[in-house]
């Protein structure tokens, strides 16, 4: 298969999780992308969770499939290489990607001096430039104060940094969104992307916002139950436990045939005047119904469990541990994942892309080693010839691929 944006190159100068992420999609749809680190690494290159080697698993799955530069970007000479490889000349380059606000010599005029159809994305925290990471902005728009027990006053934190992975993919939009209006009227475009704003455009859009304001206050906190309608845990006779939702009438019904208990349901709405086909009623007596239901899961193991809910058409999943997923991955189970080798060899578990083409995903990419790339993409791009790459090797404005990992006992 014939990737959609094979002959599309990008430079990605960003670190951690939203640009990266957004450098990733692109890569793995096909797009040549260069990452940019400083020698020695940036301060993501070695964050956890790692291998016992002391590698990064989250760093060779953010940059698999990309070509890994390493440039002293503290040294003129450095940064003119950046901003050469970023506004190199081409139909299909003049592109990058990056988080580097508050660095004048990566600024957009400068790039746009060079190259006026710049394509440029940069990711901010806010929309200011001050500073911000996933962990911060989720609290500020509130969801640690709706999620977890009533009982807890405290906020709840998850660790999920879904507001980096929605960025990351706005990244990917942007420029594509960029590149199509570039094609189009050969127009440059400057497209700044604050976290902050994707975290508040995600709870506005959700109408969670219109609800607060309706409430003139904050909605309450319910555990595992879905806000709105029916759905929470149960455990099973082997203590295994299981998520069932019933967001429509047709889901609604299926839960009861799987579980026999449409009488008792049928008596409850009589006894409570209650319509149980709406969601919202569902939802308001939703600790009614999980008390009626519950008996059916502690009765059964997990397979029987599922066999039932399954020939219902229930709508329901299985709570498992990562570990098991890695087990069914060895299985072979979800084509979506991929085995990876890290630099020293290491193995490690990633994913090709959720995206398929005609049926088909794509390589998930390969690891790059720090810097492996920097002579074979300076010479490509830039045209530098061997003397010019061992004059700078030798003044220490790009550094040979190293792999600096010491084995952890």
């Amino acid at each position: 298969m014939t990737r959609p944006l094979a002959g599309v190159h990008v430079v990605e100068c960003a670190s951690f999780v939203a640009g990266p992420t957004g450098g990733l999609t692109l890569a793995q749809l096909g797009a040549d992308v260069v990452r940019i680190d400083p020698i020695g690494g940036g301060s993501d290159y070695l964050r956890w969770p790692v291998a016992p080697t002391g590698e990064s698993y989250y760093w060779a799955s953010l940059n698999k499939g990309k070509r890994s530069v390493a440039i002293d970007l503290r040294n003129p000479e450095g940064r003119e290489l950046v901003l050469a490889l970023a506004t190199a000349p081409g139909r299909d380059r003049g592109i990058l990607i990056d988080n580097a606000v508050g660095r004048p010599w990566l600024a957009h005029e400068r790039l746009a001096d060079r190259r006026p159809d710049m394509i440029h994305v940069r990711v901010q925290g806010y929309p200011d430039g001050r500073p911000a990471v996933d962990y911060t902005v989720n609290a500020e728009v509130g969801v640690p104060g709706i999620t977890g027990s009533g009982d807890w006053a405290a906020p709840v934190n998850h660790v999920l940094p879904a507001w980096d992975l929605v960025t990351g993919l706005s990244v990917a939009t942007g420029v594509l969104a960029a590149l199509h209006r570039r094609d189009r009227a050969g127009e440059g475009a400057y497209v700044e992307l604050a976290l902050s704003d994707v975290a508040l455009a995600g709870v506005a859009n959700l109408g969670w916002l219109s609800e607060a304001a309706d409430r003139q206050g904050e909605r309450p906190r319910h555990g595992n139950h879905v806000y709105g309608s029916f759905g929470v845990d149960f455990a099973c006779r082997d203590d295994a436990r299981v998520m069932v939702v019933a967001l429509t009438d047709g889901q609604w019904r299926a839960l009861q045939s799987a579980t026999g208990t449409a009488e008792v349901f049928t008596a409850l709405e009589k006894a409570l005047n209650a319509d149980l086909r709406d969601e919202a009623e569902r939802y308001r007596l939703r600790e009614t119904i999980a008390a009626v239901l519950r008996p059916w899961f502690a009765a059964r193991d997990l397979g029987e469990v599922g066999k039932e809910l399954d020939a219902a058409r229930v709508l329901w999943g299985r709570y498992r541990g990562m570990a098991d997923l890695v087990a069914e991955h060895r299985e072979q189970a979800h084509d979506v994942l991929a085995d990876l080798r890290l630099p020293s060899g290491s193995p490690a578990v990633t994913a090709r892309s959720p995206l398929r083409f005609s049926g088909e995903r794509g390589p998930a990419g390969a690891c790059p080693a720090l810097g492996a790339d920097t002579d074979s993409v300076l010479a490509d791009v830039l045209g530098l010839t061997a003397a010019e790459l061992g004059g700078l090797h030798d003044r220490r404005v790009i550094a040979a691929p190293e792999n600096p990992y010491k084995e952890v006992r």
